[in-house]
């Protein structure tokens, strides 16, 4: 067999073939001292506490509830020292030890959980311990994001902890040019792969990767690359990896598409755990403070949404969502004549240009962004001070995605929300639901529809 890249601290109980009767390490979790001494009842009150629950799986590894206790190898230690992280968040205490120990996992968490984490630090603990990649080998983990903004967000992350194992790593996503991508998976291999479905699918029929070592595999936010008909893309691409792999399927809903994917999919001794509310119908975070103002024409919108930034901007990031690309542009003019520091993103802007915006926006030397659905989901810009939904989307799903960027891991939020009885009453119902859920004041008006 190959040398090892980097076995860890952890032996490995579990394994399973890497290529013709070789074996790659699976389990690499051992469980620290402490949380070996936690009583049941200890670990039930801890979980309660953090807002976790599993509910599908059998001898479950016990919640951790420091960075010790996941028991990380000292490289990925001395890394979350370095970034000065004070805990783990609820979504990372559970997933950690079950993804470490080889387990697959469903995670049903809300926006903002820092799921991110509670996958990439595992696939980077996964890939150290197996055989090094020969030449013509594709990659040994492989993360699948529904958005390029998301997916370009993910390897930002890995490039932060996979720097100290001198992991090789490659972001794969549609609307940039396709050479320094190929180079990057082709030039002495990339071990963690973080793409959009469309592009690794382009790549995989092209013979510029395979997928015949990878061994860990994580659908991050499933429910929106099902929402955007990568089904088929993602049934081509599992389909291509081990039959052994370790499969980690994170969502922040739960509808019967999604189980049904998980269904096939998460098959090795799964576990289901669920962080929060989400899972129990549509939850929105509970750190983000909704305000709802019943508003009917283009014009009270923008006098209301000048009162809102009036009172609110101090120099935070501030987020604005609208309906239509044209809106965006328009809005966004309309504000910078008026001297306020807006910049525009949408879909049918260059990707040097998006990029330029988002860079921009999280340096907060431009702090107002005005943005379409594009940005609403698997943007992690730190400190979103406020969401202000000019439209209301197209779906009260959509708008608990929107307002979870803000109220972030721990923190709290606030959003404005501009609703039209006329165009947007079919969804009072189901709003005044999320509303009541996570006890906001519904105005009067929304409470009449909903009585009628």
């Amino acid at each position: 067999m190959d040398a090892v890249r980097r076995a860890g601290d952890a032996d490995a109980s579990t394994s399973a073939t890497v290529r013709d009767g070789e074996v790659f390490s699976k389990n690499l979790y051992f469980e620290h001292p402490s949380t070996t001494a936690r009583s049941a009842r200890a670990t039930e009150d801890a979980m309660r506490a953090r807002g976790v629950r599993v509910v599908r799986g059998a001898d479950v590894p016990k919640i951790v509830t420091t960075f010790e206790e996941a028991s990380f190898p000292a490289y990925v230690m001395d890394d979350l020292k370095e970034r000065g992280l004070a805990t783990p968040t609820p979504c990372q205490c559970q997933a950690w030890p079950i993804a470490l120990s080889g387990r697959d996992l469903i995670a049903v968490a809300e926006t903002g959980s820092g799921k991110t984490l509670a996958y990439v630090l595992p696939a980077i603990v996964h890939v150290n311990a197996q055989p090094v990649l020969e030449k013509g080998e594709g990659p040994i983990a492989l993360v699948l994001a529904p958005t390029r903004e998301l997916a370009s967000q993910i390897e930002l992350e890995v490039a932060k902890f996979a720097a100290s194992s001198e992991i090789k790593h490659a972001c794969v996503t549609g609307g940039v040019p396709k050479g320094p991508q190929i180079k990057a998976l082709k030039s002495g291999g990339s071990e963690i792969c973080v793409a959009t479905p469309g592009r690794l699918i382009d790549f995989l029929d092209g013979g510029q990767t395979n997928l015949r070592r990878t061994s860990f595999v994580v659908l991050d936010e499933a429910d929106r690359m099902l929402d955007m008909g990568f089904e088929p893309q993602i049934r081509r691409i599992i389909a291509q990896t081990r039959c052994d792999r370790q499969t980690l399927l994170f969502t922040a809903t739960w509808p019967v598409e999604v189980r049904e994917v998980a269904r096939e999919f998460i098959r090795n001794d799964p576990v289901e755990m669920r962080v929060g509310g989400a899972g129990d119908g549509l939850l929105a975070s509970k750190n983000v403070e909704q305000i709802v103002h019943i508003v009917e024409d283009a014009e009270a919108k923008y006098a209301k949404l000048m009162d809102i930034l009036e009172e609110e901007m101090d120099g935070s990031s501030i987020l604005v969502f609208v309906e239509t690309k044209a809106l965006v542009d328009q809005l966004t003019r309309r504000l910078r004549s008026e001297g306020w520091p807006a910049l525009g993103l949408h879909g049918d802007k260059e990707q040097k240009e998006r990029d330029w915006v988002l860079e921009e926006f999280r340096a907060a030397r431009s702090p107002i962004m005005i943005s379409t659905d594009v940005a609403s989901r698997g943007l992690d810009v730190v400190g979103v001070k406020l969401v202000v939904n000019h439209d209301f989307p197209k779906s009260v799903e959509e708008y608990v995605h929107r307002i979870g960027r803000t109220g972030r891991a721990g923190r709290k939020g606030k959003s404005h929300t501009f609703f039209s009885i006329l165009r947007d009453g079919k969804h009072a119902r189901e709003l005044a639901h999320v509303l009541r859920a996570s006890n906001q004041s519904i105005p009067r008006a929304l409470e009449g529809v909903v009585a009628d």
